[in-house]
């Protein structure tokens, strides 16, 4: 991989990239040109290959790209063996339906705790990982140091809590707040995630009958 910092965006469709070659993988597809792998993706040839060519190019003209070696090394780009600790703040409806996907669909991460301001919950589990006291945050960051935080909660609770996160060693947030959050520090990692955004935009599209 080079030295150079890879450009967002380029990141960004890593992701598709590694879940498109693992659909051809499990169908048993050896190699891939830059055109198909572009007409999956919806992208054009030369953009496939000034991705790759930020990591190496792992392609050869005229004979395309080795899935199962192209899967690999996005495997080894996107999820390094050591997981990602990570403690999820809001065990509502929302939090649990996310607690799930981390536990069983997110690679690279590990749920270690929830928290939550509810006295009903404490001492249950989620996913087998406790269901803690918001006021244990602290010092279970500190002893455990994880580097992510799951946000689930309202708007102001999740702003409040995100500079005593960044305090207790948090460097990554994956917000599901309904705002953009805003840390203000830019080495901190902030995914802001939107669902409401994807029905509005489904349900615009459905309406007008808006096609790809």
């Amino acid at each position: 991989m080079s030295d150079a910092k890879v450009a967002l965006p380029v990141v960004r469709r890593l992701p598709k990239y590694y879940r498109y070659l693992k659909e051809l993988n499990l169908a048993g597809v050896k190699k891939v040109s830059s055109n198909e792998l572009a007409r999956l993706m919806g992208t054009t040839a030369s953009q496939v290959r000034q991705d790759f060519n930020c990591f190496g190019g792992y392609g050869q003209q005229g004979v395309g790209y080795d899935v199962p070696n192209l899967l690999d090394e996005l495997h080894q780009l996107l999820f390094h063996e050591e997981k990602l600790d990570a403690v999820l703040i809001g065990v509502g409806a929302l939090g649990r339906a996310i607690a799930q996907w981390v536990s069983r669909e997110a690679q690279g991460f590990r749920l270690v705790a929830a928290f939550d301001a509810n006295p009903e919950l404490f001492g249950q589990t989620i996913c087998g990982t406790p269901i803690l006291p918001v006021e244990q945050l602290s010092a279970f960051c500190a002893e455990h140091q994880p580097k992510v935080a799951v946000l689930c909660l309202p708007r102001e609770p999740s702003r409040n809590l995100a500079p005593t996160l960044i305090e207790c060693g948090i460097r990554g947030f994956m917000n599901f707040s309904h705002f953009d959050l805003s840390v203000g520090h830019p080495e901190i990692i902030v995914e802001n995630v939107h669902l409401g955004d994807s029905l509005m935009s489904l349900g615009y599209r459905v309406r007008e009958d808006i096609g790809d």
